[in-house]
């Protein structure tokens, strides 16, 4: 086996698993199904409202047919365009929740005040793009 062959491919994939590492700890996400990811986990209820806000200002009875939907490639407001929902609505609903995982994370410290208001100042302009946008299943 080549020498040189066996550097470059091991140097590969130790860049793309501390890339992979580094990448999940992004501040903020626009992909649509983020919200469950943002969501800490022990508050399942707190979940189970917002899921049910998203699907309502949707438009939508399921989060099967939402989910079906954002895999068909269709942005979230072709969606709510489709069953007559509020993007708007939408919206609002997405900059309040990553508005609130950025006022945990600058309480716990993962962030500075710089980037807290750097953050929060592209959070309208991120999540509105994002409702924009398709994504197509890789």
């Amino acid at each position: 086996m080549n020498m040189k062959r066996v550097i470059i491919v091991g140097t590969m994939i130790v860049t793309m698993s501390f890339a992979g590492t580094a990448w999940s700890k992004s501040a903020i996400t626009p992909i649509p199904l983020a919200k469950w990811s943002i969501i800490s986990m022990n508050a399942t209820d707190q979940s189970e409202q917002n899921e049910d806000a998203l699907l309502h200002a949707l438009n939508q009875t399921t989060d099967a047919e939402f989910v079906r939907d954002l895999y068909a490639g269709k942005s979230l407001r072709m969606i709510a365009e489709q069953n007559d929902g509020d993007i708007d609505a939408v919206i609002a609903l997405q900059v309040t929740q990553l508005s609130k995982q950025l006022d945990e994370r600058l309480a716990n410290g993962s962030i500075s005040l710089e980037q807290y208001t750097a953050q929060q100042s592209e959070l309208i302009s991120l999540v509105t793009e994002s409702a924009n946008t398709s994504y197509l299943p890789i």
